[in-house]
This record gives C-alpha cells, sequence and structure tokens, in this order.
C-alpha cells in the first residue's frame, strides 16, 4: 500500500493521501528513490545487463521461478519485472541495445493487458541509497554507536550494549556488502541528508503538486 502510494504521488497530479502519522513518517529520501527511477520509453538505448543491475541496485531480485511482486526474470532479450506497487508485469523486449516494446501483462497467465510507449519503474524499497549516501551512513552510525556504546557500558547495562553491539555491527556489514538501506531500526533515517529534524520525511515533501493529512483517530 505505502509503495502504492508513494508511486502515485510521484507520477500523478490528483492525489490526496489519507493516513496515520506512522504512514506519514520514516518514507526515506525522496530524492535518493527519484535518483533510483528508472524511466524506459520505446525507441531509447539501453544496455540489457546494465539495466539487470539497474533493477538489482533498486532492491528488484532476479527470479526466473518465482515470478512475483518485487522479482524480475530474463528470457533473452526481453526482461520482465513486477513492481512491488503493481498487480500486472511489465514486459521489456529489447533489440539489441534498443527498446522494441513495452508491455503490460497479466503475471499468471502471460496475456498483454496494454501496449506502452513508456513507463517509470520506482524502486522496490522506500530506502534505497547511492554508493556515497550509504558510505556516509555507515561512518554516521559508526560514530552514533560508539557514543550510545559509552553511554550503556558507564550505566553498566553491558546485556544491552552487547546486543546493541551485535544488532547494529549486523546492519553495517549488510549496507557495506550489498548496498541494501532496508527499513532496519538501528539504522533507519542515517542515510538521509540534513539534520536530525529534516530526516524526518514527510508524504508531502515528495511532490509539490499532492497534498496529505494526518489522522491518528481510531474509529
Amino acid at each position: 500500500m505505502r509503495h502504492s502510494t508513494t508511486n502515485s504521488l510521484l507520477s500523478r497530479r490528483d492525489v490526496v493521501v489519507v493516513s496515520t502519522v506512522s504512514c506519514i513518517y520514516g518514507l526515506g529520501a525522496p530524492e535518493e528513490y527519484m535518483r533510483a527511477m528508472v524511466a524506459l520509453q520505446v525507441g531509447e538505448r539501453y544496455d540489457r545487463d546494465a539495466l539487470i543491475r539497474q533493477f538489482i541496485s533498486m532492491q528488484y531480485n532476479r527470479n526466473d521461478v518465482d515470478f512475483s511482486r518485487g522479482n524480475f526474470r530474463v528470457r533473452g532479450d526481453t526482461i520482465e519485472i513486477i513492481p512491488v506497487y503493481e498487480e500486472y508485469a511489465i514486459r521489456i523486449e529489447l533489440f539489441g541495445d534498443e527498446i522494441e516494446g513495452l508491455y503490460m501483462l497479466h503475471p499468471l497467465t502471460g496475456d498483454v493487458v496494454q501496449k506502452l510507449d513508456s513507463v517509470p519503474i520506482f524502486p522496490a524499497s522506500h530506502y534505497v541509497a547511492s554508493t556515497e549516501v550509504v558510505q556516509r551512513a555507515i561512518g554516521t552510525i559508526e560514530a552514533e554507536l560508539a557514543e550510545r556504546l559509552g553511554e550503556l557500558e558507564r550505566q553498566g547495562k553491558l546485556l544491552e550494549a552487547q546486543r546493541l553491539r551485535m544488532r547494529t555491527t549486523f546492519d553495517l556489514e549488510m549496507l557495506g556488502s550489498s548496498g541494501s538501506a532496508r527499513e532496519s531500526r538501528t539504522t533507519r533515517g542515517t542515510w538521509m541528508t540534513g539534520s536530525p529534524a529534516s530526516r524526518r520525511t514527510r508524504c508531502w515533501t515528495s511532490s509539490r503538486t499532492t497534498s496529505c493529512w494526518s489522522s491518528t483517530s481510531r474509529m
């Protein structure tokens, strides 16, 4: 639902979002999200292998068996991908390094639903980040970890310090090896630029032409 809403916010001009505060905050950096987006158009030139690597960097998984949301598969010069915010798949037919055709198709039957001239593919995660941002985040996390561990050890909370060290070290290893900035509570927000207050990204900061309304009431 959040991915579908984000897609609508960034690709349409007639969107109003009504949500709880928990849905508005913590969406990651809109600049990084938009920078990772791939705009495909018939007739444009794209290197097949480069496009595959791009999808992987956007946190999509290559899986030729389980063709579901967040996965893509490759068959020769044809790439099929199911965005995390869509029910239908997108087929990309290449002729050499040129996009020959774009189609929206049913993921189970393979029937073509619509022929497309262009289509944007947004990342599979709200926390996608470039290499520079990830490296900066790692340095920030290490500095904050050392500070927090010092506080816990001075308070005699050795068990809490050990748990925090193990969990954060695992997150740092994942960031360093795969570049994946997923929804970890120990690292969330550190790859976003600006002051800590400005890191609280709201959905209305993602688009200048959309509106959001936050509600904490319960029915």
